[in-house]
């Protein structure tokens, strides 16, 4: 089946143990190549009284095909399987982020100052002159990164503490890329009015919030509420990220098919969260003609969408000829597919359809809705969101540089000159001469990125007037010695 790259998601540790003599190893790894296995390294653990112990690392595709990699090695005469580890659980031992201070605390000088009682002076300032918190805590580079953990990533409604994992990671990259600092906050409520509650509780703490894997259609009403209330930007980034680094691929493919975003037929498939919030940057971007489609077809403007605003919205700014077809029909003399939904959702057949250098981006993950393999010879460009194949679209592109911007300018909201903004740093950073159908996005190792972003977003924010107009201060400035 196409897509089944053994990868290092699903890589394990086996520590077999064996007569040490000549053949043993050939016959283990061989046991292993035979199911498949990709090996990564073997390393030799003890040598003693005529026996070998090694452990082999091998990438599996997933959890099933690790245990008859398993079988494998055990049925193999002579080895005992002394134990078996996995790498990405070790990884997550313990969590992954910490806190650090910032500032030693080794004398009794240090802890006056850093708390009591010197602290209190420094509660004073902020007291008298509010904007003083921006200078004088952490709030100028703090995050919140809050979820429900009803959609979390390809697993769905797995509750607050199992989306924990997922929210530390996007808090470990906030720092990694973009020397933000980001906090998990995961909430043992699905009710929208609680969580605009709890979240403006605890905004003061706080120079930005990312939503995160919140289902539609509640996130849309959660992030619309927050953003009225709140005096600090909220962003949900399944929405706008995914949007952001979407729009970033299409414009450097389009400088390869010579193709003008007002001329596209674009389909997508998935009307969610980051269906929606696609179509609106396209849009934004000069794209006129978008079709829809969700479980029940079209997004016409016939059909009954009950007390869900978003895609009665979605159906009255879209589908200019109001077409009410089937995916496959709607596909043909389309220019530009982005699957936002689930495996398989198309087939080669049905891509076959579209224009003379189609643009495919096939984004659910783990799998895709068409694969790379199988895509036909008219589709010019191919981007998933898996990171064993190239174009990655990936989230992790965007937020850490926005947010980065975002908190640089001290701005109050995220608008759309700012999510255009980025997109564009992300499309700039490949030169146009290397830009080519396998490279249309940069990698999320380019440190380069998060800082184009964030110079751009700032700028953005404040030729929007998002920013705050806030003259930088010494922290000293607000010191009642300060003349």
């Amino acid at each position: 089946m196409p897509g089944t790259r053994p990868g290092v998601a699903y890589s394990l540790t086996i520590r077999a143990g064996y007569d040490n003599i000549p053949g043993m190893l050939g016959k283990i790894t061989s046991a292993i190549g035979e199911v498949k296995g990709d090996i990564s390294a073997v390393d030799v653990v003890e040598v003693a009284h005529g026996k070998m112990v090694r452990d082999l690392t091998v990438n599996a595709t997933n959890v099933d095909h690790g245990k008859r990699i398993i079988e494998a090695v055990e049925a193999v005469q002579g080895v005992k399987v002394v134990h078996v580890s996995d790498p990405t659980f070790l990884l997550h031992l313990g969590g992954k982020i910490e806190m650090r201070s910032k500032v030693p605390v080794q004398t009794r000088h240090d802890l006056s100052m850093a708390y009591t009682p010197g602290v209190g002076r420094v509660c004073m300032a902020i007291h008298e002159r509010p904007e003083a918190v921006w200078s004088l805590t952490v709030k100028s580079h703090a995050i919140a990164v809050v979820s429900d953990g009803t959609a979390v990533l390809g697993l769905g409604d797995i509750g607050p503490a199992a989306a924990m994992p997922v929210m530390e990671g996007k808090c470990l990259l906030f720092k990694e890329f973009g020397g933000v600092d980001a906090w998990p906050i995961c909430l043992d409520t699905k009710d929208p009015d609680e969580i605009v509650r709890i979240v403006k509780a605890i905004a003061p703490s706080f120079g930005g919030i990312n939503l995160e894997d919140i289902s539609a259609p509640r996130c849309f009403e959660i992030e619309d509420r927050l953003k009225a209330e709140l005096d600090i930007p909220v962003f949900h980034d399944d929405q706008h990220g995914t949007a952001v680094v979407v729009l970033a691929g299409l414009v450097n493919a389009l400088k390869i098919v010579k193709k003008n975003p007002k001329d596209l037929k674009v389909v997508v498939v998935g009307v969610g969260a980051a269906g929606m919030s696609c179509s609106k940057i396209l849009m934004n971007f000069g794209v006129k003609n978008i079709i829809g489609f969700d479980r029940q077809g079209a997004l016409s403007r016939d059909r009954d969408y009950g007390d869900n605003v978003a895609k009665k919205w979605f159906s009255e700014h879209t589908n200019p000829k109001n077409v009410k077809g089937s995916l496959r029909q709607s596909l043909k003399g389309a220019d530009f597919f982005l699957g936002l939904a689930g495996p398989g959702l198309v087939t080669a057949e049905d891509v076959a359809q579209m224009n003379s250098d189609a643009i495919v981006f096939a984004l659910a993950n783990p799998t895709p809705e068409i694969f790379p393999e199988e895509i036909p010879a008219n589709v010019r460009i191919m981007a998933t969101g898996r990171s064993d194949y190239p174009n990655q679209i990936n989230n992790a592109l965007c937020f850490p540089g926005l947010f980065r911007g975002v908190l640089d300018a001290r701005a109050r909201t995220i608008n759309d000159d700012m999510k255009l903004a980025a997109a564009m740093a992300i499309a700039d950073t490949i030169p146009e001469s290397q830009i080519s159908e396998d490279f249309i996005v940069p990698s999320v190792f380019d440190r380069s990125v998060p800082r184009r972003i964030a110079r751009d977003v700032a700028r953005a924010a404040q030729e929007s007037e998002s920013a705050r107009k806030v003259r930088r201060r010494d922290p000293s400035a607000y010191s009642p010695f300060a003349r």
